[in-house]
């Protein structure tokens, strides 16, 4: 019999290594949703490339794309991915060897991927396994429909249109494969557990919110950030836990008189304390916005590690996210009871928000969220600094993250245009739980004048500001500096966000007309 010398052609060869690599994905995905959605390869890769991208990296990102800082590194995983399906394809003109171990390459860096979370058991493996199986054997199918091995196949066209007809099958499975894994990885349905949850009423309230608690009116943000979206979000999970109530969890352990695990109810039946706090991303850049404001209803940390008895000797505690993520918070803070650290499970008068940690996250004032934010927090570990280090500690971050007195110019925006005389510049300052004193503005190199401050609603949440200011004709630069009430006056010289938050005055141009 006569061997077949032909060679696959290029588009076609390209299309059979993508639609290869789209079924690989979608059958890793299907599996995942039943062994732990975070074992989905395209997830999977993505997670461990969070994990591993070097911190300036990580910095840059979210400095330039902000919350989309994971759509992009998905968008560009999804090109690499399809580059490579179509190398595949086009490698493996005469046999399909090349093809298989490309597939294959990337089925074992999601097998890697996968074994490098802390939040998947041993099963987990399978979905990239099944990802590898289907991968090399579409792409080994299409390859043979396309390129017989011998003259006796059928004619070239038909071949053609043997391959397109399958083709056309391989992505419609591929797609309800993929698709019935997402809404099987859904159905544990945290959206509906949340609606279950009901009123939660405090039993000590937060102190009512005057009506000059801010400046909106001149251009300030509300003091309370209200909508959920518009509350800054940073974390490292590229797909928002779902957790229900019925199956979350709190564990107390480590260096403890007794291990206590909590339940969503044992935490809701509990007398509920209100408090108004802003938190404060490390990651913000002077005059950025990565900080919000709301009003956290939960339960006093201080209240649950004392019933497990805290041993003499802890230093941090050492909180995990379902998703794995760690944080590490000094052990005095969380005690004390001047500090007002919580286990939050409400924010603004409703639970919270799925993406914002549902069922439960930790709040503590004036820390930043790196050390002391955990989302999803499902175990408390009471241990020493030298025992555990938290995500952010192993990529070089400072350990203990109190937030830095910073302020900010809202209005006029950078390089406004705006009329001479009397001009209305206001922003925000913020010190928490120590608290804004006052804060000063400057024209160019003039003289700092003071700024009329908003009603101080608590220590732990910003002060808007205002103030009138004379510009004359020509280009200016504006000043704002914050001083707390500790008497720190917030320095000018500038800093990174990195190892422990940005410092340095805001400022901005403007050109008077």
């Amino acid at each position: 019999m006569k061997t077949n010398s032909r060679l696959l052609p290029i588009p076609l060869g390209a299309l059979a290594g993508v639609l290869a690599a789209v079924a690989a994905l979608a059958a890793g995905h299907l599996v995942a949703a039943f062994v732990g959605l975070n074992a989905s390869p395209y997830l999977a890769v993505g997670n461990a490339a969070i994990d591993l991208t070097p911190l300036p990296v990580k910095t840059w990102a979210v400095d330039t794309f902000g919350t989309a800082d994971k759509a992009v590194l998905l968008t560009g995983m999804a090109l690499v991915m399809l580059l490579a399906a179509c190398l595949a394809g086009v490698l493996s003109r005469r046999k399909p060897l090349a093809g298989q171990i490309i597939v294959g390459l990337f089925g074992v860096a999601g097998i890697a991927a996968v074994m490098s979370r802390p939040d998947l058991g041993q099963l987990a493996i399978l979905a990239p396994f099944v990802s590898v199986l289907v991968g090399v054997g579409v792409f080994t199918w299409l390859h043979r429909i396309l390129l017989p091995q011998t003259y006796a196949e059928p004619a070239e066209g038909t071949t053609r249109r043997k391959f397109l007809i399958t083709g056309a099958g391989v992505a419609v499975g591929a797609g309800v494969a993929g698709l019935a894994g997402q809404s099987i990885g859904a159905s544990k349905d945290a959206e509906g557990s949340r609606a279950t949850v009901g009123k939660l009423v405090a039993a000590r309230t937060a102190p009512p919110i005057p009506a000059d608690a801010d400046f909106a009116k001149f251009g300030t943000p509300r003091f309370l950030t209200m909508a959920p979206e518009q509350f800054y979000k940073i974390d490292t999970a590229l797909v928002v836990p779902q957790v229900r109530i019925e199956d979350w969890s709190l564990k107390i352990h480590g260096m403890v008189d007794r291990e206590i695990t909590f339940s969503y109810s044992d935490i809701r039946n509990r007398p509920l304390v209100e408090r108004v706090v802003t938190l404060t991303c490390v990651s913000n850049e002077v005059g950025g916005n990565l900080i919000s404001t709301g009003k956290f209803i939960g339960v006093d940390l201080a209240d649950l590690l004392n019933e497990a008895g805290v041993k003499p000797g802890a230093e941090q505690l050492f909180s995990t996210s379902v998703d794995g993520w760690t944080a590490g918070t000094p052990v005095p803070i969380m005690l004390d009871p001047n500090r007002g650290a919580m286990l939050a499970i409400g924010m603004n008068d409703e639970p919270l928000t799925v993406e914002h940690g549902f069922p439960a996250r930790l709040v503590v004032p004036g820390l930043y969220g790196y050390v002391s934010a955990t989302k999803w927090v499902t175990d408390l570990e009471l241990t020493t600094w030298a025992d555990r280090q938290a995500y952010w500690l192993k990529r070089g971050w400072g350990q203990f993250g109190p937030i830095k007195t910073e302020s900010r110019i809202d209005r006029p925006s950078g390089f406004a245009q705006v009329g001479t005389g009397p001009l209305r510049v206001s922003g925000i300052a913020w010190a928490q739980h120590t608290g804004i004193e006052r804060v000063e503005v400057r024209l160019n190199q003039g003289a700092w004048q003071q700024a009329m401050l908003s009603a101080e609603v608590t220590k732990d949440a910003w002060r808007m500001w205002w103030l009138d200011v004379d510009v004359p004709k020509g280009t200016h630069q504006l000043f704002v500096r914050a001083t707390d009430q500790a008497g720190y006056t917030q320095t000018e010289a500038r800093a990174d966000v990195v190892p422990d938050g940005a410092t340095g005055w805001h400022s901005v141009s403007l050109d008077a007309r």
